[in-house]
């Protein structure tokens, strides 16, 4: 019989996912261009099939063959705006150091993990209290009052929901499509599921 002890890494590949560019559908010409290319794959129907997932993997596709698709590569955290140099450098020795640790997990090694962490959080704080100076600095002047509403109008696009199609079924099975009808059976939904709430 043979004995051993063994250290495994095991390392997560990312998945990167490939996502349709609905955003584009705020253009008017290629929200028509969508429109037409719809209309020809569902056979020149106005009123949308009964089949759902039919349905819904015909807009899919239409919308990959319009609109294009993302690489697929990540992009920089939208939180992580604020990093430099140093909080990049601080942030790959603490990783060698929990590498280390991790390999050989001696009282020296964890320590010195340990101080690297608090580095970095040192580090990251001065960072972003930077960043923030030079931001509210930038926001009082005429460009940052532009720079402003920007963002405003960006977390706004970013609240709504894009990657989903608002449709949803009446009473009956039929797709409804129009913002007015979907409003109204989801009311007429939850009239019946709490009566005694209307």
């Amino acid at each position: 019989m043979v004995v051993c002890r063994m250290t495994l890494m095991v390392c997560k590949k990312k998945r990167s996912e490939k996502k349709t560019k609905w955003w584009k559908l705020k253009k008017e010409e290629c929200c028509e261009e969508f429109r037409q290319t719809l209309r020809q794959a569902l056979g020149g129907q106005v009123v949308l099939p009964d089949d759902w997932e039919t349905t819904a993997e015909v807009i899919r596709q239409t919308g990959r063959k319009v609109l294009g698709v993302s690489s697929g590569r990540r992009k920089e955290d939208k939180e992580t705006w604020w990093w430099n140099e140093e909080v990049q450098d601080s942030i790959q020795r603490k990783r060698l150091a929990k590498k280390k640790w991790d390999m050989d997990r001696t009282e020296e090694n964890i320590q010195e993990y340990k101080e690297l962490l608090r580095r970095v959080k040192r580090e990251v704080s001065k960072a972003k209290q930077k960043a923030y100076d030079k931001l509210y600095t930038r926001l009082d002047t005429r460009e940052g009052e532009k720079d402003l509403y920007r963002l405003a109008r960006q977390r706004d696009r970013d609240g709504k929901d894009v990657q989903q199609v608002r449709v949803i079924k009446d009473r009956d099975g039929r797709v409804l499509t129009s913002e007015e009808s979907v409003q109204r059976r989801w009311k007429e939904y939850f009239e019946e599921l709490m009566p005694f709430a209307f």
